[in-house]
């Protein structure tokens, strides 16, 4: 009787509870509300107990548990189900399961969950293929600090723990001090809404990543002063939040300039991460095409990315592989240089768009369809292996600076005729058209709202009024 979202909301709180118990740090908890505390009781009396303890963590709760339990509340109303539950997680051995991948069970339940169309977690979820083909191009290593500052469920962190954990014998061929770095200060971000932010902490603890103190990722705010505080890093790879912020609020930071004025939020997180990384520091992002070719401060952003950094590969992405059909996004790569200038000197474009088929249930994205995208790219992480165009009719083709500057600095770079029509003229399923049309009404009232503000209106009022 509860959506699946709702059930891997109860499962947290539980496996926390569990966790502490099996790990020896129940000294975080009250006495009287602890794993034993619940498991010993039956019925109404156990629901009723449990409901209790869920406000007074929520409520009275310190740092990590404080973290866990916010806002927290059951929506379990049967005893039976709560015991099925509590039993469940109490016959798991802990140490046992954690060594079995009870992490990569948990993130396969958060797949699952942003799967599901009527609880919305899917919006924007990135595929795992795309982030797996991201991870392997990037080349995360230890000893570095990881970024994201759009943390969502943990996605991108978890990938580059696992990669770095494949390459280090899972961290053992690293000195104790080193181990220690990557398990408790490596991975970094913020993640703007609280329930999401649960469910990260949960996925990186079960990963074995931030420890058990759970410090890397906070929750807060990246466009505020709380993004200012998380520091450069070496490698920032994310997801942004696309669209306007709420009620077309502005970055509340004193550090930016060229989006210290715009409701774009995904605008304003590509300045963020051009500051946030270290000189030589790289990133990948996913961001939508408007970034590539909107005027005005988008093209003011553009400019100081081609001049800081070196933007050497843009990824045109499928359309349809995010849950909100309607999207069409890429992936830009890009290496923070020692100055602020004439970093870029020409950038390679990968068409993965034109004449693609409609991705979908029935045929998901794989590892394969980004094989060759990668063979293009080539081993340096940093874009700087030798290249080999493949002409006008390939997919693979490069553009310098001055090309670029001819284009007015639009990114948004297309040359291959697409004979494969509208990707959404391949949806089916009710709910895949439904949330195609949402998604269109949604990037119409943004637009709406983006046109009202340029000419001097209130956009947060028009968004409100179309809402």
């Amino acid at each position: 009787g509860i959506t699946y979202h709702e059930y891997v909301t109860e499962l947290t709180y539980l496996l926390f509870l569990k966790m502490l118990a099996e790990t020896g740090g129940e000294n975080q908890l009250p006495v009287g509300q602890r794993w034993d505390d619940l498991r010993q009781r039956e019925g109404m009396e156990q629901l009723n107990f449990y409901k209790k303890l869920l406000l007074d963590l929520g409520t009275q709760g310190r740092g990590l548990v404080l973290a866990i339990f916010a806002e927290a509340q059951s929506r379990l109303k049967k005893p039976t189900n709560l015991k099925a539950l509590v039993e469940a997680i109490d016959g798991l051995d802990w140490f046992s399961a954690r060594e079995e991948g009870l992490g990569n069970l948990y993130e396969g339940l958060l797949e699952k969950n942003a799967a599901e169309k009527k609880s919305g977690a899917g919006q924007y979820f990135t595929p795992r293929p795309l982030i797996d083909s991201i991870i392997r191009l990037i080349k995360p290593q230890a000893g570095e600090v990881i970024q994201d500052p759009a943390a969502g469920t943990g996605g991108f962190l978890v990938a580059a723990d696992h990669y770095i954990k494949g390459n280090t014998d899972k961290l053992y061929a690293l000195p104790e001090a080193q181990r220690f770095f990557q398990r408790n200060n490596a991975f970094v971000g913020l993640e703007l809404v609280p329930d999401t932010h649960r469910l990260c902490l949960m996925n990186l603890m079960l990963h074995g990543i931030t420890g058990d103190s759970g410090s890397g990722v906070q929750q807060g705010d990246t466009l505020s002063h709380e993004g200012e505080a998380l520091g450069q890093a070496d490698v920032i790879i994310t997801n942004p939040p696309f669209g306007t912020k709420k009620g077309g609020g502005r970055p509340t930071r004193g550090d930016f300039s060229v989006t210290a004025d715009v409701s774009n939020k995904q605008l304003a997180f590509v300045e963020h991460i051009i500051r946030a990384l270290r000189p030589g520091g790289r990133a990948a992002v996913v961001i939508p095409d408007n970034v590539l070719f909107e005027d005005n401060a988008g093209r003011a952003l553009r400019q100081m990315l081609l001049d800081w950094c070196d933007l050497h590969t843009i990824l045109r992405l499928p359309t349809g592989i995010f849950y909100a059909q309607g999207v069409k996004t890429n992936v830009i790569f890009f290496t923070r240089g020692k100055a602020s200038r004439g970093n870029t000197k020409q950038t390679w474009v990968y068409d993965m768009r034109a004449d693609m088929p409609a991705f979908g249930k029935t045929r998901p994205l794989t590892d394969v369809h980004f094989k060759d995208f990668e063979t293009c790219f080539g081993d340096d992480p940093l874009g700087r292996a030798p290249r080999h165009g493949q002409g006008e009719t390939g997919r693979w083709r490069a553009f310098t600076r001055a090309q670029i500057a001819e284009r007015n600095d639009n990114l948004d770079i297309a040359w291959l005729r697409d004979d494969s029509g509208d990707p959404e003229d391949g949806l089916t399923e009710p709910t895949d058209i439904a949330a195609a049309i949402m998604a269109h009404l949604q990037a119409a009232l943004e637009e709406i709202a983006a046109l009202t503000e340029e000419v001097g209106g209130d956009a947060a009022l028009v968004q409100e009024a179309a809402e």
